[in-house]
């Protein structure tokens, strides 16, 4: 493992995510756990593998801006080289965003430009759509907007729920998003502002598994 590649994440409920990136860490190693939420179920993943826990309860700032000043204060002081989004319901303000530049990850249920927000599989069932998935993009101003990393799609069977569909994506989830770290940490993947590029292991690796890559 490369121990130089230290990786923070940033959760507010049940951190499924955060499980599949702790178990599959290759080239990377989860130095810390942050979190909206004091009660956030996916703590107990990294109190399970000995992994830095720290919440910031809304009560205790004046306000929404001064919470996310402390978590990207605290961001700063632990100087990840990449930032992972794992259910964080908080949006990314532009100063963390400047501070870590092509550093922060985010993970989302759909296939982008495919329904940014909330909702994404009720969306996809309500539109009647044949293919959905999920997608790791950069994170910028936007809302589910910045680059594009990597994707992962499925066929959407007739007659199914959103709940079930969702969990189908999930498991994608879990999948691609752990590969990307690990082929970034490893670097298989460079980012730079609106540019991805990808090594011919990445490439083949990605065919193979069936990724798909922008």
């Amino acid at each position: 493992m490369r121990k130089s590649c230290r990786v923070a994440v940033l959760i507010s409920g049940r951190g499924s995510n955060l499980k599949s990136l702790i178990e599959n860490a290759a080239n990377y190693e989860i130095s810390l756990v942050l979190s909206n939420n004091p009660e956030a179920p996916g703590k107990t993943y990294a109190e399970a593998h000995k992994i830095g826990f720290e919440a910031f309860r809304r009560d205790n700032y004046k306000s929404v801006g001064e919470l996310k000043a402390a978590i990207r204060s605290r961001l700063i002081q632990e100087n990840p080289r990449f930032v992972c989004l794992a259910g964080f319901m908080l949006i990314v303000d532009q100063e963390t965003i400047e501070q870590f530049p092509n550093r922060i990850l985010n993970i989302h249920p759909s296939l982008l430009p495919n329904f940014p927000g909330l909702d994404t599989h009720e969306r996809a069932v309500a539109g009647s759509v044949q293919r959905h998935g999920c997608t790791v993009h950069l994170v910028d101003r936007g809302v589910d907007t910045g680059l594009i990393v990597a994707q992962a799609g499925l066929d959407v069977r007739t007659g199914e729920s959103a709940a079930e569909l969702g969990a189908r994506v999930l498991a994608l989830e879990h999948q691609l998003y752990p590969w990307v770290v690990n082929n970034l940490a490893a670097g298989n993947i460079e980012l730079s502002d609106g540019n991805v590029k990808f090594s011919s292991v990445a490439k083949e690796e990605a065919e193979r598994r069936g990724f798909l890559l922008p």
